[in-house]
């Protein structure tokens, strides 16, 4: 994975001229992509541009830095994301620099080689701000459309069965190939701890590395489009998930990697609900992201051992049932410098 952002220093003499027999390097521009997330009817949702255009895969809303015009990366993603989809972005954090798989140069190129700078953002879904945000050609569309294999929430995903897990078996009694190096685990190890294989629990937060073996494999669309020999062994698959373009799709990967861990120790969830909720409503917002079933009376323990809530004094009449008391972020614990989050346990 390449976390490593360019240097920023100016190269010296001798890395001035290429060597000799050697290409000159490529030029190297630095952009900006956004994994925009909001939870809506208790769905995890991302932004994603040109959704539908005929023709054209969807991505992660992108855009150039322009170090002349904003002073911080962040000031600029925040700036472009305003302009490109009228959505004024709360929570962000950075996630790593992208700049091989999907968006590596050839021999020949002459445009620049495009390096991304990753970000996570967390936001509310505002209804008034739709018709603009459509207006922009940007749109919100489910998580598990891209990632199917992630929700556990109702039982074992059938594509596992259906076609994951049988490419993967056979896949890993293949030799491997001679294009990649040696890796210090073979293939069924990697694939057993990713997908939980052999009894090894299944790991919520290692959507990356499925993803990443799954492409590895040749058994995402992403594998035949950027030409990876892997993608030429298998006939007549179903598409595994959304494509998304460029490696877009492995930057959402690595943005909901992020939030499942991030779930456990901080309190990013309350980014993502509304000011007030009842807890049964907080639990199913950490579930859907989080893509697991949880226990009712564990998960309301762990909620008030935490203190991350307080009651508000009213109640809810939604639920159609009794009602429910109302919560709200105790914000307090920002100062408090107990920035615990929830430590999640239940069933995948």
């Amino acid at each position: 994975m390449s976390s490593r952002s360019a240097s920023t220093s100016e190269p010296g003499p001798a890395a001035a001229l290429p060597a000799a027999g050697r290409e000159a390097p490529a030029r190297i521009e630095i952009g900006l992509n956004a994994a925009i997330v909001a939870v809506d009817r208790l769905t995890p949702l991302i932004l994603v541009t040109q959704p539908g255009a005929k023709g054209r895969e969807e991505g992660l809303p992108f855009g150039p830095f322009d170090p002349l015009e904003h002073r911080t990366m962040e000031i600029g993603l925040r700036a472009f994301v305003e302009e490109q989809t009228r959505l004024r972005l709360g929570y962000v954090e950075q996630l790593y620099t992208f700049g091989d798989r999907g968006r590596h140069a050839r021999r020949g190129d002459t445009a620049a080689h495009v390096m991304s700078v990753g970000y996570l953002a967390l936001t509310r879904r505002d209804e008034d701000g739709e018709e603009a945000l459509k207006e922009s050609g940007a749109d919100w569309r489910p998580w598990y459309g891209y990632f199917p294999w992630e929700d556990w929430r109702t039982g074992r995903p059938p594509i596992l069965d259906a076609a994951i897990e049988p490419a993967l078996e056979r896949w890993c009694a293949m030799a491997p190939s001679a294009e990649r190096p040696d890796r210090p685990l073979a293939r069924r190890e990697r694939v057993r701890l990713a997908f939980g294989w052999g009894g090894v629990p299944f790991d919520e937060e290692r959507v990356l590395d499925r993803y990443e073996l799954l492409y590895e494999a040749g058994l995402v669309p992403e594998a035949r489009r950027d030409g990876r020999a892997s993608a030429a062994l298998w006939k007549d698959l179903p598409p595994i998930g959304r494509p998304m373009r460029f490696d877009h799709r492995r930057i959402l990967a690595t943005a909901i990697s992020r939030l499942r861990a991030k779930l456990k120790y901080r309190p990013v969830v309350f980014e993502l609900v509304a000011d007030s909720f009842t807890l049964t409503e907080l639990q199913k917002v950490v579930e859907a992201i989080s893509g697991r079933h949880l226990h009712k009376q564990n998960f309301r323990r762990l909620v008030e051992q935490t203190r991350l809530v307080e009651q508000t004094g009213e109640t809810s009449i939604s639920t159609g049932g009794r009602p429910a008391a109302l919560f709200r972020f105790r914000r307090e614990v920002m100062k408090e410098g107990a920035l615990a989050g929830l430590r999640l346990r239940g069933r995948p």
